[in-house]
């Protein structure tokens, strides 16, 4: 049994970084790739198959925990609780797990206790990263589709968070939310105005 993992939202100014941890059932849903790479429709009609027909969990780190942390150690702690909630829902642990990039949360996370491997673009290699990866990304843009409703300003329901240029006029304009990473250099100037 191999686990698959991967996260979305290490770059955005604001909102959480979402890792998700999928075990692909066979026949594995067709078409998976890098998240990235898939149009929206595709990538909704892929979540729904591999929701329905796989084994997934996600972990979810909020802003607190990402400016307590720093990112890398927040995607790190999103990842095994990914991981932690997929063995909890099997009620067993994967012989190993695969992960998009080129570290692991093996020994930078003291709950972390299964075989891990990276890989450099394996949300574009290996099927179980990549239907990570359109788990992690559309369970992290619904959540900013909704922030988005909750402070309408800052148009995260295009940009879902990511400094974009219409973003950063807004993030000047309105000044940041809660919701905004202050550990992050654009809000983190803001903040010492």
């Amino acid at each position: 049994m191999i686990f698959g993992v991967d996260e979305a939202g290490r770059g955005p100014l604001a909102g959480p970084v979402v890792a998700a941890a999928v075990f692909l059932s066979k026949p594995r849903p067709s078409g998976l790739d890098d998240s990235k790479k898939l149009t929206a429709a595709r990538r909704a009609a892929l979540e729904a198959t591999i929701k329905r027909r796989c084994h997934w969990a996600v972990g979810v780190v909020e802003v607190e925990e990402i400016d307590r942390l720093n990112i890398f150690g927040a995607t790190m702690l999103a990842m095994t609780l990914a991981v932690e909630a997929l063995c909890t829902k099997l009620g067993c642990d994967p012989l190993e797990i695969l992960v998009d990039g080129n570290m692991t949360p093996a020994g930078r996370r003291p709950e972390w206790r299964w075989p891990a491997r990276a890989i450099v673009g394996g949300d574009a290699i290996e099927p179980c990263i990549s239907a990570a990866s359109i788990i992690a990304k559309e369970y992290r843009d619904r959540m900013m589709r909704a922030a988005a409703a909750q402070y309408p300003h800052y148009g995260w329901e295009k940009n879902k968070g990511y400094g974009t240029p219409d973003h950063m006029a807004a993030l000047q304009e309105h000044g940041p939310t809660p919701l905004h990473r202050k550990s992050f250099a654009p809000v983190a100037q803001l903040l010492l105005l």
